[in-house]
C-alpha cells in the first residue's frame, strides 16, 4: 500500500461519503478521517424527529458502521480537533499536538449554528439544535405538559416544533420575518405549514423578534418585541447556519459564503477538495453560484470530491433535492425557488394535507414543493433534470393526468 495519505476533516455525510468513496475510486494509500465529535459519522434528518422522540437509538442512525471503516482500512479519529493546516508543509494539526501529513485533504468541516445575540442566551435550557449532543440536552427539558418555545421558523423549527408537539409539549414558534419558511417558500406554502401547526395545537408568531430570555439561572420566559411575554421551560434557537470556513481561511483559501471550490470539487489549492454544507460552488442546474445545506448535495459533491481526489475529474453536476417530516405532512423539494416571478399551485393549500407548488422566472421551471405528492415530485425532477419547463396552465388543471405534463 502507498505511504501517501488523505485526510478527511469533518465528520457529517461529506466526510462519510469520501471516506467510503475513495477505495472504489482506486485510492490505495492511507486514509485518516478526525471528526471533533465523539461518535461516528450519522445522518442528521433524524435527530429533530425519531432520535429525539427515542424511536432510534445513537447506533441506529450511524451512516455506517464501524467495522464498514474498518474493512476499507480507514484510520477514524473522532473526538479530535483540527486546530490548524499548514499548505507548504502539507501538514495538518491537532488539538493534542499532535500533527499528521497529508499528500492529499478534504475539507468536509460543515456548518455551524447561527448563535442568537440577546440578553439570557446563556440561562439553563436555552438550547441549538445541530448535532446529536445537542439533542441529548434538549432530551432532558422534554415532558409531556412542560413549554418549549422555538426561535426560527425554518424548517428545523417547525420539525422540532411538529416532535416537540407530538410529545406532549406546549410549543411556540417565533418568527421575526412576516410568515414561516419566508426565505425558501411561497406564501401560499407559509400559510398552509402556519394552518397545519395551528391544527396541531402549535401557537406561530410571526413578523416579531424576542427581545430577551429571563429566568434566574434557567430559562422561565420569553420577551418580545411587542412587550409580550410567553411562559418556557425549553427555548430551542434555529435561527439558521454559518458554514465552518476558518480553518480554509486561516489556510489562505478562497472563501465566500463558504469555501470556494470548482466544478470538480477543488479548492483554491488544487490538493485540496471541499464539499458539503461548507463548500459554495456554481450549480448549473440554477445557473449561479451558491452553497446548500442538504444531505443530497453533501452526497453526491463528495463522490465528485473522492473521485477528483483519485484523479478521475468528473464534474458535479446534481439538481439539488431535499425533504421535510412534518406530522403526516411529508415535503419534497426539487430545484430551488429563489428568483421566482410565477408560482402555481396544483391541488388545495387551503384545506387538507396534499398539494404542490410550483415556481417559474421568465417562463422557466425552477422548483416545486410537494406535499404528499410523490408523483409530481419525481416528475419535477425528471423535468428539471432535462432542463424541460411544463406549461404553467396545465399544471394547475388537475383534470390533466400528471403524467400527461411529461408530453
Amino acid at each position: 500500500m502507498s505511504h501517501e495519505r488523505i485526510v478527511i476533516i469533518g465528520g457529517g455525510h461529506a466526510a462519510a461519503q469520501v471516506a467510503a468513496s475513495l477505495r472504489p475510486e482506486g485510492w490505495a494509500g492511507e486514509i485518516s478521517l478526525i471528526s471533533a465529535e465523539p461518535v461516528l459519522p450519522y445522518h442528521r434528518p433524524p435527530l429533530s424527529k425519531t432520535y429525539l422522540a427515542g424511536a432510534q437509538h445513537s447506533d441506529e442512525i450511524l451512516i455506517r458502521p464501524a467495522s464498514f471503516y474498518a474493512s476499507l482500512n480507514i484510520d477514524v479519529n473522532l473526538g479530535v480537533r483540527v486546530t490548524g493546516i499548514d499548505r507548504r508543509k502539507k501538514i495538518v494539526m491537532l488539538h493534542n499536538g499532535a500533527q499528521l501529513p497529508y499528500h492529499k485533504l478534504a475539507l468536509t468541516t460543515g456548518a455551524s449554528v447561527r448563535k442568537l445575540a440577546i440578553p439570557g442566551v446563556q440561562l439553563e435550557g436555552v438550547l441549538y439544535l445541530r448535532d446529536l449532543a445537542d439533542v441529548d440536552r434538549i432530551r432532558e427539558f422534554v415532558a409531556p405538559g412542560k413549554r418549549a418555545v422555538i426561535l426560527g421558523g425554518g424548517y428545523i423549527g417547525l420539525e422540532l416544533a411538529a416532535s416537540l408537539r407530538k410529545l406532549g409539549m406546549s410549543v411556540t414558534v417565533v418568527e421575526a420575518s412576516q410568515r414561516v419558511l419566508q426565505r425558501v417558500t411561497a406564501p401560499e406554502v407559509s400559510e398552509f405549514y402556519s394552518r397545519i401547526h395551528r391544527e396541531e395545537g402549535v401557537e406561530i408568531l410571526t413578523g416579531v423578534a424576542p427581545t430577551s430570555i429571563n429566568g434566574t439561572s434557567q430559562v422561565e420566559s420569553v420577551s418580545l418585541a411587542n412587550g409580550h411575554r410567553i411562559a418556557a421551560d425549553l427555548v430551542v434557537c434555529g435561527v439558521g447556519v454559518l458554514p465552518e470556513t476558518s480553518l480554509a481561511e486561516d489556510a489562505g483559501l478562497t472563501v465566500d459564503n463558504g469555501i470556494c471550490v470548482d466544478e470538480f470539487a477543488r479548492t483554491s489549492d488544487p490538493d485540496i477538495v471541499a464539499a458539503g454544507d461548507c463548500a459554495s460552488h456554481f450549480n448549473p442546474y440554477c445557473q449561479r453560484t451558491l452553497r446548500i445545506e442538504s444531505v443530497q448535495n453533501a452526497t453526491d459533491q463528495a463522490k465528485t470530491a473522492a473521485k477528483t481526489l483519485c484523479g478521475k475529474f468528473e464534474p458535479y453536476n446534481s439538481l439539488p433535492w431535499f425533504w421535510s417530516d412534518q406530522y403526516d405532512a411529508k415535503l419534497q423539494i426539487a430545484g430551488l425557488s429563489q428568483g421566482y416571478d410565477q408560482v402555481v399551485i396544483r391541488g388545495d393549500w387551503k384545506e387538507g394535507r396534499s398539494f404542490a407548488a410550483f415556481y417559474f422566472q421568465n417562463g422557466r421551471f425552477l422548483a416545486v414543493d410537494a406535499i404528499n405528492r410523490p408523483k409530481e415530485f419525481l416528475l419535477s425532477r425528471r423535468l428539471l433534470s432535462e432542463g424541460r419547463s411544463p406549461n404553467p396552465e396545465n399544471l394547475g388543471d388537475l383534470s390533466v393526468p400528471i403524467q400527461d405534463l411529461l408530453q
